[in-house]
């Protein structure tokens, strides 16, 4: 057995987290882990695999609200964090939606979105950051994952993980909320394409990776045909409908904006 802090680098990214997390608690600010640091955080059982299969981490990602972008900030920098700029010169803490701080010792960089991770495409986080804690919600996290047109193998990684750490149902509790996301991807063809196209991928990689036996394998297939499944038998949106006319013949998505980390 692999032991999830075996690697030092994403143990204390880990313990950092934590601190984290624990200062926003102290100053009553609501923030949550996003990424793979929040998997990681959120699969006390088969997080361990992750480490496994190459999986480490590198850096913090955040989800706050705008309406305490402020006091989000002050506690970054009193942790000693510095702020770091976006691209084309724009300062972060201009930008309203998004700060990048960097710890200058402890070589760490954080990203903290407000109110809605705006990539490939769009999650509104405006009523769901009380759903779960420390992190954001499993179905939130999926679809973080999910959302990304050039998914890589180490994207497919946490998704497998996370599914085959939790059950997927209804409610939030432990669970990959697929009424949720169902309903969200029932709104927009998009945002719907990539999320199952990404689950066809992810089906695919799931081969590749000896470190998961016949019943995590079994599992995992399991959980992909139960999204899939209900996802294509929730009724869609008339704007879906249209849109799913044109298909991919047109750009379904955003290009990511790279910044200066």
């Amino acid at each position: 057995m692999v032991n999830p802090m075996s690697d030092e680098t994403s143990s204390r990214i880990l313990d950092e987290a934590r601190r984290v997390i624990a200062e926003a608690k102290k100053s009553g600010i609501t923030i949550r882990l996003m990424g793979a640091t929040a998997i990681t955080m959120h699969c006390k059982q088969f997080g361990r695999l992750l480490f496994a299969m190459g999986r480490h981490l590198s850096d913090l990602d955040f989800m706050g609200y705008s309406r305490e972008f402020e006091k989000v900030e002050q506690i970054i920098r009193d942790l000693g964090y510095l702020p770091r700029k976006l691209g084309f010169g724009a300062s972060a803490s201009l930008h309203g939606k998004r700060s990048i701080f960097f710890h200058p010792k402890q070589d760490l960089t954080i990203d903290i979105f407000y109110d809605r991770l705006e990539m490939c495409h769009t999650i509104d986080f405006t009523n769901r950051l009380l759903l779960d804690d420390p992190t954001i919600t499993l179905a939130d996290l999926l679809l973080e994952k999910l959302q990304i047109v050039r998914l890589n193998e180490k994207d497919m990684i946490d998704v497998m993980i996370l599914l085959r750490e939790h059950r997927v149902g209804d409610g939030e509790l432990e669970t990959i909320n697929v009424d949720y996301v169902s309903d969200t991807l029932s709104k927009d063809w998009g945002f719907y394409y990539t999320v199952t196209t990404n689950l066809g991928k992810t089906r695919e990689s799931l081969s590749r990776h000896d470190v998961f036996g016949v019943l995590d394998r079994k599992d995992i297939s399991d959980k992909l045909d139960r999204l899939r499944d209900t996802i294509e038998s929730k009724p869609k949106s008339m704007r879906w409908k249209m849109r799913a006319r044109i298909g991919s013949s047109t750009k379904w998505y955003s290009e990511v904006e790279e910044v200066v980390r």
